[in-house]
């Protein structure tokens, strides 16, 4: 559910730019703060990193954003938001909050999972 009383719309560009009072204001009324925007597929707490706004982050994190919810546009995780932007502040809060490093991708050659051995 994207809000019960708030608009999430105008919480995800508030995130965007900054505006850590209004993502504040949507949290209180009832926005999912893990709500994806359908347009940009990822969350507010996703753009709030890729943008640097560490205010913004800490709000969305102690409301309860998922540290470990990948965007679905590109499936980048916060984590790897905050690596991608250089930011090691972001990082450290992030962990703080439970993100973790997304397993590393198998390295079982293609082929081998299509035949039997």
């Amino acid at each position: 559910m994207a809000s019960a009383g708030g608009d999430w719309k105008d919480m995800y560009y508030a995130a965007e730019r900054g505006d850590v009072d209004c993502v504040r204001f949507h949290l209180r009324e009832g926005v999912d703060v893990n709500y994806q925007h359908p347009e940009a597929m990822m969350s507010a707490l996703v753009i709030s990193i890729l943008n640097g706004h560490a205010d913004v982050v800490r709000a969305l994190l102690e409301h309860g954003a998922d540290a470990n919810l990948p965007a679905e546009l590109g499936n980048i995780t916060p984590l790897q938001a905050a690596q991608q932007q250089q930011r090691a502040d972001l990082q450290r809060l992030l962990q703080q909050f439970g993100a973790h490093a997304p397993p590393a991708p198998s390295r079982t050659r293609f082929w081998r999972r299509w035949l039997p051995l």
